[in-house]
């Protein structure tokens, strides 16, 4: 069964690891790539290492992927060194092979990386409390911070346009004219609900050609599951799963963190009553994640975390409408209809957010006040 998953001697032999190998561990909890554990008793104590094989289904260009992974970990590992603090613990590390490549190419033609295994740390799926909501943004507000002088520029779209909200809105134009799988006739509420949002598809572009908002350095995937916290401090000490870390606008990752965090309801929900935003959990995150990302962000920034939210809510129902009206290729479903209950989940939500959204710039501009 374990060369089915990977040849441990292959490994090895591309490694300086330390200690002898016993076991491993699987750790894939839902992510994209396939992840494990490698055990090893190194002078009779436990020394462990992440093992992740690269998909490059999803991400076609493993090499340049690489590249950027590399160039943010070193630089977040050289801050936390500056700040002195624990860079193995709260920063990845990428082990090189023994001939000085951040990944191993295998004889079946898989990619594989080795990175850091940070001990007595636990995650969290869906948040259980307000504080943990707090602490999870001070950790990615920490995570922006760290990176705000990072030349974004230089890094490569891992999946192009992967938030680019004019480019979805178009993609979306498509299916509906194309019909492919003949769902149109059935949607049209939710499809008119879509082009009465066009122009907000544009608005953060828009900042960003102008050179109202700058380009940062962005995560891609910044829900709750993605932030180590310590077992004995409770707090969030590292941010983990890179591989979408790409050139792109702070609000990306502040607004898909609470478009996740403050449903109230499952992804998939189907009684849209149960569906509401949680405007506590977005004051919370909040104020993580300005006291410590605060001083790193603009003005412009600032204002439009509220809108961020509403943006990235909408942008996720667009992509489960536009995979249903093409036949569901995309995403796996469960279910017949199970992207056109996702897509209505996001689009309660966007109404949700509206309907608040007075207050969730209030709660923000209060924060701001008691931050200064």
């Amino acid at each position: 069964m374990v060369s089915n998953l990977f040849d441990i001697e292959e490994i090895k032999s591309q490694y300086n690891f330390k200690g002898e190998y016993y076991d491993f561990d699987i750790l894939n909890n839902g992510h994209i790539n396939n992840t494990y554990v490698l055990n090893f008793d190194y002078k009779g104590c436990e020394k462990s290492y992440v093992l992740q094989q690269i998909n490059t289904a999803v991400f076609k260009n493993p090499e340049e992927l690489m590249r950027n992974y590399v160039g943010v970990t070193d630089f977040v590992r050289n801050k936390v060194i500056e700040a002195g603090g624990n860079p193995l613990r709260e920063s990845v590390k990428v082990y090189y092979t023994k001939d000085g490549k951040p990944y191993y190419l295998d004889k079946s033609g898989r990619y594989w990386r080795v990175i850091n295994y940070v001990i007595n740390t636990v995650s969290y799926n869906f948040p259980d409390n307000t504080e943990i909501c707090r602490k999870a943004g001070k950790t990615f507000g920490n995570f922006q911070k760290l990176l705000a002088d990072y030349p974004a520029e230089e890094l490569c779209e891992t999946i192009p346009n992967f938030h680019n909200t004019v480019s979805r809105y178009n993609d979306f134009i498509k299916a509906v004219e194309e019909d492919k799988a003949g769902r149109v006739a059935e949607v049209t509420k939710e499809i008119e609900f879509v082009k009465a949002r066009k122009k907000d598809c544009s608005v953060l572009l828009d900042l960003l050609e102008k050179g109202e908002l700058p380009l940062r350095v962005t995560h891609n995937d910044t829900k709750l599951n993605n932030v180590l916290f310590d077992k004995k401090t409770g707090e969030g000490i590292c941010v983990i799963d890179l591989d979408t870390v790409m050139p792109g606008l702070s609000l990306y990752d502040f607004g898909d963190s609470l478009r996740f965090a403050g449903n109230t309801a499952d992804e998939d929900e189907k009684d849209l009553s149960k569906v509401r935003f949680n405007a506590e959990i977005y004051r919370s995150y909040t104020e993580g994640y300005l006291s410590a990302a605060g001083d790193s962000l603009t003005p412009a920034e600032i204002y439009y975390l509220p809108f961020s939210v509403k943006l990235m809510t909408l942008e996720c129902g667009i992509r489960f409408l536009t995979d249903y009206l093409n036949g569901d290729v995309y995403f796996r479903i469960s279910r017949p209809e199970h992207n056109l209950d996702r897509c209505r989940t996001q689009f309660k939500l966007v109404e949700e957010i509206e309907e608040k959204y007075m207050e969730l710039m209030g709660i923000t501009q209060l924060i701001c006040e008691h931050l200064k």
